[in-house]
């Protein structure tokens, strides 16, 4: 039996750094499922293939493998780009949810982050969380990070691209970003990463407990 953790919400609502921390204290796998959307992109990129082609995207998404997913080298923001381009093709999204479903039962536990975990990769999984914050709050985090790492970033740029993606995400027709029915809803405006990582702790434990 392996226990899974879905986690799901927007852009910079500290989802990641909460499923980190949660795979870590649990001795669990992680898996940030929105690597693999970059993976595959890079893929494409470095092959110099088209980015509209979704038979060729297809191919690149079985092929993707997911012990080797350099978070430094994909967070570049073409690779971003590129990614948002082949994440709306059905194919593609089969592709790498098949991937993604493999990895999550890899025992003792596994826990996902992403879009669509709670209510597509991993319906079943016995703890679904929805890690979200307001659109000003995930856009001054990214503007922080953004500075502390030595570049350059205007707020108002970074605040129409948190909200443009909301709109992507959360109105495609193939898996659009919302809570699971069954999830916990954790908003992180008001909340520092361990005030939200003790919630989850509290939600994960009573469900340990009854499984």
């Amino acid at each position: 039996m392996t226990f899974i953790i879905a986690i799901d919400g927007p852009a910079a609502a500290g989802k990641g750094t909460l499923a980190r921390r949660i795979a870590e204290t649990y001795g669990f796998h992680h898996l940030d499922t929105g690597l693999t959307y970059r993976a595959t992109a890079r893929a494409l990129l470095e092959a110099g293939l088209p980015l509209d082609d979704e038979a060729v995207a297809e191919r690149m998404a079985q092929a993707v493998d997911l012990s080797g997913l350099d978070r430094a080298v994909l967070a570049q923001h073409h690779i971003g780009e590129a990614a948002s381009r082949i994440a709306v093709m059905p194919a593609v999204r089969r592709a790498l949810v098949e991937a993604q479903r493999r990895f999550s039962a890899r025992a003792p536990g596994t826990v996902l982050d992403g879009r669509d975990i709670g209510t597509v990769v991993c319906p079943q999984a016995p703890v679904k969380l929805y890690v979200t914050a307001s659109p000003d709050v995930r856009a001054r985090r990214r503007h922080d990070e953004v500075i502390a790492s030595g570049g350059v970033a205007d707020y108002q740029t970074i605040l129409a691209d948190v909200k443009k993606r909301d709109d992507r995400d959360m109105g495609r027709a193939d898996s659009p970003l919302k809570p699971a029915d069954d999830a916990h809803l954790l908003d992180t405006s008001e909340m520092s990463i361990e005030a939200a990582f003790q919630a989850a702790k509290t939600i994960i434990d009573a469900a340990l407990n009854r499984n």
